[in-house]
Protein backbone atom coordinates (compact mmCIF):
# COMPACT_ATOMS: atom_id res chain seq x y z
CA UNK A 1 0.00 0.00 0.00
CA UNK A 2 2.83 2.39 0.86
CA UNK A 3 4.45 1.67 -2.51
CA UNK A 4 1.23 2.59 -4.34
CA UNK A 5 0.86 5.83 -2.36
CA UNK A 6 4.55 6.60 -2.95
CA UNK A 7 4.06 6.19 -6.70
CA UNK A 8 0.82 8.22 -6.81
CA UNK A 9 2.31 11.15 -4.92
CA UNK A 10 5.28 11.04 -7.30
CA UNK A 11 2.95 11.22 -10.32
CA UNK A 12 1.06 14.13 -8.76
CA UNK A 13 4.38 15.81 -7.97
CA UNK A 14 5.45 15.44 -11.60
CA UNK A 15 2.21 17.08 -12.76
CA UNK A 16 2.40 20.05 -10.37
CA UNK A 17 6.13 20.44 -11.04
CA UNK A 18 5.46 20.58 -14.78
CA UNK A 19 2.86 23.31 -14.22
CA UNK A 20 5.46 25.34 -12.33
CA UNK A 21 8.05 24.90 -15.06
CA UNK A 22 5.49 26.27 -17.54
CA UNK A 23 5.07 29.48 -15.53
CA UNK A 24 7.76 31.52 -17.39
CA UNK A 25 6.06 30.89 -20.77
CA UNK A 26 4.05 34.11 -20.29
CA UNK A 27 7.25 36.08 -19.80
CA UNK A 28 9.00 34.52 -22.78
CA UNK A 29 6.04 35.05 -25.11
CA UNK A 30 6.43 38.74 -24.34
CA UNK A 31 10.21 38.64 -24.81
CA UNK A 32 9.91 36.95 -28.22
CA UNK A 33 7.07 39.22 -29.34
CA UNK A 34 9.01 42.36 -28.40
CA UNK A 35 12.38 40.88 -29.42
CA UNK A 36 13.79 42.27 -26.18
CA UNK A 37 14.25 41.10 -22.59
CA UNK A 38 13.32 44.63 -21.46
CA UNK A 39 14.01 44.81 -17.70
CA UNK A 40 13.40 41.14 -16.92
CA UNK A 41 16.07 39.35 -14.93
CA UNK A 42 17.80 36.34 -16.47
CA UNK A 43 19.28 35.11 -13.19
CA UNK A 44 16.49 32.71 -12.07
CA UNK A 45 16.68 30.50 -15.17
CA UNK A 46 20.28 29.21 -15.00
CA UNK A 47 19.96 28.81 -11.23
CA UNK A 48 16.77 26.79 -11.57
CA UNK A 49 18.53 24.79 -14.28
CA UNK A 50 21.24 23.86 -11.77
CA UNK A 51 18.60 22.73 -9.28
CA UNK A 52 16.93 20.59 -11.96
CA UNK A 53 20.19 19.01 -13.10
CA UNK A 54 21.30 18.10 -9.58
CA UNK A 55 17.87 16.71 -8.64
CA UNK A 56 17.60 14.75 -11.90
CA UNK A 57 21.06 13.26 -11.28
CA UNK A 58 20.13 12.37 -7.69
CA UNK A 59 17.05 10.47 -8.87
CA UNK A 60 18.98 8.13 -11.17
CA UNK A 61 18.90 4.48 -10.01
CA UNK A 62 22.67 4.19 -9.52
CA UNK A 63 22.60 7.22 -7.20
CA UNK A 64 19.37 6.65 -5.24
CA UNK A 65 16.86 3.83 -5.81
CA UNK A 66 13.10 4.33 -6.25
CA UNK A 67 13.40 7.97 -7.29
CA UNK A 68 13.00 7.77 -11.07
CA UNK A 69 9.97 10.08 -10.94
CA UNK A 70 12.26 12.74 -9.47
CA UNK A 71 14.54 12.34 -12.48
CA UNK A 72 11.62 12.46 -14.94
CA UNK A 73 10.26 15.85 -13.82
CA UNK A 74 13.64 17.45 -13.19
CA UNK A 75 15.02 16.16 -16.50
CA UNK A 76 12.00 17.75 -18.19
CA UNK A 77 12.57 20.93 -16.19
CA UNK A 78 16.25 21.00 -17.18
CA UNK A 79 15.31 20.91 -20.88
CA UNK A 80 12.74 23.69 -20.41
CA UNK A 81 15.09 25.87 -18.37
CA UNK A 82 17.83 25.43 -21.00
CA UNK A 83 15.40 26.67 -23.65
CA UNK A 84 14.51 29.66 -21.46
CA UNK A 85 18.20 30.50 -20.98
CA UNK A 86 18.95 30.28 -24.71
CA UNK A 87 15.98 32.49 -25.62
CA UNK A 88 16.95 35.01 -22.96
CA UNK A 89 20.57 35.15 -24.11
CA UNK A 90 19.47 35.56 -27.74
CA UNK A 91 17.30 38.62 -27.04
CA UNK A 92 19.25 40.16 -24.13
CA UNK A 93 21.52 43.22 -24.48
CA UNK A 94 25.23 42.51 -24.52
CA UNK A 95 25.87 43.14 -20.82
CA UNK A 96 23.00 40.86 -19.78
CA UNK A 97 24.13 38.20 -22.27
CA UNK A 98 27.55 38.08 -20.61
CA UNK A 99 26.05 37.83 -17.11
CA UNK A 100 23.56 35.08 -17.96
CA UNK A 101 26.07 33.14 -20.05
CA UNK A 102 28.55 33.38 -17.17
CA UNK A 103 25.93 31.94 -14.81
CA UNK A 104 25.15 29.22 -17.33
CA UNK A 105 28.86 28.31 -17.47
CA UNK A 106 28.93 28.21 -13.66
CA UNK A 107 25.93 25.85 -13.67
CA UNK A 108 27.59 23.50 -16.15
CA UNK A 109 30.83 23.53 -14.13
CA UNK A 110 29.11 22.81 -10.79
CA UNK A 111 26.93 20.04 -12.19
CA UNK A 112 29.88 18.46 -14.03
CA UNK A 113 31.96 18.51 -10.85
CA UNK A 114 29.18 16.88 -8.79
CA UNK A 115 28.53 14.25 -11.47
CA UNK A 116 32.20 13.38 -11.97
CA UNK A 117 33.01 13.21 -8.26
CA UNK A 118 29.97 11.04 -7.57
CA UNK A 119 30.76 8.73 -10.47
CA UNK A 120 34.47 8.16 -9.96
CA UNK A 121 35.27 9.00 -6.34
CA UNK A 122 32.21 7.86 -4.42
CA UNK A 123 30.11 4.71 -4.22
CA UNK A 124 26.98 3.44 -2.50
CA UNK A 125 25.70 5.45 0.45
CA UNK A 126 28.47 8.06 0.16
CA UNK A 127 27.45 8.78 -3.44
CA UNK A 128 23.78 9.12 -2.47
CA UNK A 129 24.55 11.42 0.46
CA UNK A 130 26.87 13.65 -1.59
CA UNK A 131 24.42 14.08 -4.50
CA UNK A 132 21.39 14.34 -2.20
CA UNK A 133 22.96 17.05 -0.08
CA UNK A 134 23.91 19.09 -3.16
CA UNK A 135 20.42 18.75 -4.65
CA UNK A 136 18.69 19.58 -1.34
CA UNK A 137 20.73 22.75 -0.76
CA UNK A 138 19.87 24.21 -4.16
CA UNK A 139 16.23 23.12 -3.86
CA UNK A 140 15.90 25.06 -0.60
CA UNK A 141 17.56 28.10 -2.17
CA UNK A 142 15.18 27.97 -5.12
CA UNK A 143 12.10 27.50 -2.94
CA UNK A 144 13.19 30.56 -0.95
CA UNK A 145 13.43 32.79 -4.03
CA UNK A 146 9.85 34.23 -3.69
CA UNK A 147 10.54 35.55 -0.16
CA UNK A 148 11.19 39.06 -1.54
CA UNK A 149 7.81 39.01 -3.28
CA UNK A 150 6.12 37.89 -0.04
CA UNK A 151 7.81 40.78 1.77
CA UNK A 152 6.51 43.16 -0.88
CA UNK A 153 2.97 41.77 -0.44
CA UNK A 154 3.16 42.44 3.29
CA UNK A 155 4.56 45.94 2.79
CA UNK A 156 2.12 47.00 0.05
CA UNK A 157 -0.82 44.92 1.35
CA UNK A 158 -1.41 43.88 -2.26
CA UNK A 159 -1.17 40.53 -4.08
CA UNK A 160 -0.65 42.29 -7.40
CA UNK A 161 2.77 40.69 -7.86
CA UNK A 162 1.97 37.23 -6.45
CA UNK A 163 -0.33 35.26 -8.81
CA UNK A 164 -2.65 32.85 -7.03
CA UNK A 165 -2.10 29.80 -9.23
CA UNK A 166 1.68 30.02 -8.94
CA UNK A 167 1.37 30.10 -5.15
CA UNK A 168 -1.09 27.20 -5.29
CA UNK A 169 1.20 25.03 -7.39
CA UNK A 170 4.22 25.84 -5.22
CA UNK A 171 2.20 24.52 -2.29
CA UNK A 172 0.89 21.44 -4.14
CA UNK A 173 4.28 20.59 -5.64
CA UNK A 174 6.16 21.00 -2.37
CA UNK A 175 3.56 19.03 -0.41
CA UNK A 176 3.34 16.12 -2.85
CA UNK A 177 7.12 15.71 -3.03
CA UNK A 178 7.40 16.09 0.74
CA UNK A 179 4.97 13.17 1.21
CA UNK A 180 6.79 11.25 -1.55
CA UNK A 181 10.05 11.72 0.36
CA UNK A 182 8.50 10.74 3.71
CA UNK A 183 6.95 7.57 2.26
CA UNK A 184 10.25 6.73 0.57
CA UNK A 185 12.20 7.54 3.76
CA UNK A 186 14.37 9.93 1.77
CA UNK A 187 15.30 13.11 3.69
CA UNK A 188 16.97 14.64 0.63
CA UNK A 189 13.56 14.76 -1.06
CA UNK A 190 11.39 15.32 2.02
CA UNK A 191 13.29 18.17 3.74
CA UNK A 192 13.64 20.71 0.88
CA UNK A 193 10.12 20.04 -0.34
CA UNK A 194 8.82 20.35 3.22
CA UNK A 195 10.34 23.82 3.20
CA UNK A 196 8.62 24.45 -0.14
CA UNK A 197 5.29 23.29 1.28
CA UNK A 198 5.59 25.65 4.24
CA UNK A 199 6.53 28.60 2.01
CA UNK A 200 3.68 27.74 -0.36
CA UNK A 201 1.28 27.71 2.59
CA UNK A 202 2.55 31.12 3.69
CA UNK A 203 1.99 32.51 0.19
CA UNK A 204 -1.58 31.20 0.11
CA UNK A 205 -2.29 32.67 3.56
CA UNK A 206 -0.96 36.05 2.39
CA UNK A 207 -3.03 35.79 -0.77
CA UNK A 208 -6.28 35.21 1.15
CA UNK A 209 -5.47 38.01 3.61
CA UNK A 210 -4.85 40.56 0.83
CA UNK A 211 -6.85 39.00 -2.03
CA UNK A 212 -9.26 41.95 -2.26
CA UNK A 213 -6.38 44.35 -2.84
CA UNK A 214 -4.76 43.71 -6.23
CA UNK A 215 -3.56 47.20 -6.81
CA UNK A 216 -4.76 50.60 -5.61
CA UNK A 217 -5.65 52.84 -8.56
CA UNK A 218 -4.47 55.80 -6.48
CA UNK A 219 -0.99 54.32 -6.32
CA UNK A 220 1.61 55.30 -8.95
CA UNK A 221 1.84 52.86 -11.83
CA UNK A 222 5.56 52.33 -11.37
CA UNK A 223 7.50 50.65 -8.58
CA UNK A 224 10.32 52.16 -6.60
CA UNK A 225 13.94 51.29 -7.25
CA UNK A 226 13.99 49.26 -4.02
CA UNK A 227 10.99 47.18 -5.13
CA UNK A 228 12.53 46.70 -8.55
CA UNK A 229 15.72 45.35 -7.01
CA UNK A 230 13.70 42.88 -4.94
CA UNK A 231 12.00 41.64 -8.09
CA UNK A 232 15.36 41.26 -9.85
CA UNK A 233 14.44 43.93 -12.42
CA UNK A 234 16.16 47.04 -11.13
CA UNK A 235 16.86 49.62 -13.79
CA UNK A 236 17.14 53.35 -14.04
CA UNK A 237 13.84 53.60 -15.88
CA UNK A 238 10.55 53.13 -13.99
CA UNK A 239 9.04 49.69 -14.28
CA UNK A 240 5.44 49.37 -15.32
CA UNK A 241 2.92 47.40 -13.29
CA UNK A 242 2.43 45.11 -16.29
CA UNK A 243 6.15 44.35 -16.55
CA UNK A 244 6.36 43.53 -12.85
CA UNK A 245 3.33 41.23 -13.13
CA UNK A 246 4.94 39.37 -16.01
CA UNK A 247 8.30 39.19 -14.26
CA UNK A 248 6.75 37.77 -11.09
CA UNK A 249 5.35 35.01 -13.32
CA UNK A 250 8.78 34.39 -14.75
CA UNK A 251 10.83 34.41 -11.58
CA UNK A 252 8.60 32.26 -9.47
CA UNK A 253 9.90 28.91 -10.60
CA UNK A 254 9.15 25.41 -9.68
CA UNK A 255 11.57 23.08 -7.88
CA UNK A 256 11.56 19.47 -6.83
Amino acid sequence: MDNIAHFLFGIFGDFTGFCLFLAPVITFKRIVANRSTERFSGVPYPMTLLNCLLSAWYGLPFVSPHNMLVTVINGTGAVMETIYVLIFVFFAPRREKVKVFGLFSFVVAVFSAVALVSMFALHGVARKNFCGFAAAIFSIIMYGSPLSIMRMVIRTKSVEFMPFFLSLFVFLCGTSWFIFGVLGRDPYVAVPNGVGSVLGTMQLILYFIYRDNKGDPRRPTSTTEEEAMEMGTANKAPISREANQSNSNGTHEGHV
